[in-house]
């Protein structure tokens, strides 16, 4: 207990807490309940990583992407994905200069700090692929010529579970270089009628009301902040058994990759960070678990006829998994 006091002590979280508070705070104003989801994205952000977000129709994907990225003082971009785009459409072109006789290279909607890209999944293979680079070193590659990204650089990318008409399964390579995939519900009974008593009474635009509460450098402060969060080694040991047994389970054809165990790791900090602890619990990493694992596996098509879901088989794997003492 003399330890963990002294833990307390050591790390200052008192402003990544009150950003947090900040966040949570404006995008209240529209977005009602989700509360899971609103963490999940602080977290994601926090822990410089990209999210699916996966839901059917109107229940505010895009909508919950935007009022995160309002609620930061940092540059934003939007790209509907369609049948019909192609790589230079996201990533930028070429174009030839008369009076230098030079090529200029125009940047695409890519280059920004949170991108957002709707319905990824309308997208082709080959502009899907074009997102790889990006997605996991942050820059991409041009006719020869390297162009890095701003920090902080997130992609937050939206999905529909149901519609197969004009969509496109995202490759395993993909999904793995997602931090989380966040499933959105229908919200409640009452959650609904909160919705629409607020759309009666709104006046002017919905995201009129969201104010930019952080910028950029808290961004980079915060995430400095998380490499003092303390995670025990057995913890660690905990993290590597979770992602060890997707490997070696009957029910798994494909599993998680190491990025999987430092997402878990990542994801870990920054969930414990905006709890404000400074020290990770195997609660924190038993509730990523799910949003971290789940895209990243493949199970046997045995499994698939019985009707079971990846978020099942992952929380079987969680609770059989021993937690440390």
């Amino acid at each position: 207990m003399e330890n963990q006091e002294s833990f307390e002590s050591r790390v200052d979280l008192s402003k990544l807490k009150e950003g947090v508070e900040k966040i949570r705070e404006q995008i209240g104003k529209v977005i009602v309940g989700q509360k899971q989801m609103v963490d999940l994205i602080i977290t994601a952000v926090l822990a410089d990583g990209h999210i699916l977000l996966e839901g059917v129709p109107g229940v505010a994907k895009t909508l919950a992407s935007k009022l995160v990225a309002k609620s930061m003082s940092v540059d934003f971009s939007r790209v509907q994905f369609t049948p019909d785009l192609m790589p230079s459409d996201v990533l930028g072109t070429s174009v030839f200069n008369m009076k230098t006789s030079e090529f200029d290279f125009k940047k695409g909607p890519i280059f920004s700090n949170i991108v957002l890209i709707d319905e990824i999944n309308r997208a082709p293979a080959k502009t899907q692929a074009a997102l790889f680079e990006v997605m996991e070193e942050r820059q991409i590659t041009v006719d020869g010529n390297t162009y890095q990204m701003e920090a902080p650089y997130l992609v937050l990318a939206t999905q529909n579970p149901v519609e197969q008409e004009g969509t496109y399964r995202l490759p395993e390579a993909q999904l793995d270089r997602f931090l989380f995939k966040i499933e959105i519900g229908y919200p409640s009974l009452a959650d609904e009628t909160e919705i629409l008593l607020k759309a009666a009474n709104r006046k002017g635009q919905q995201l009129d009301e969201i104010e930019a509460v952080i910028s950029a450098q808290d961004i980079a402060a915060y995430r400095e902040t998380l490499t003092d969060i303390i995670v025990d080694e057995k913890l660690l040991g905990y993290i590597a058994e979770i992602v060890n047994q997707t490997r070696s389970d009957q029910s798994i054809y494909l599993g998680a990759s190491p990025r999987a165990s430092l997402a878990l790791l990542n994801g870990s900090r920054a969930f414990a960070a905006i709890q404000g602890r400074d020290f990770v619990t195997p609660e924190d990493i038993q509730f990523l678990a799910g949003p971290v694992l789940k895209h990243r596996i493949i199970l046997t098509p045995e499994k698939e006829m019985e009707g079971v879901s990846p978020a099942e088989v992952v929380q079987q794997l969680v609770a059989k998994t021993e937690v440390p003492r």
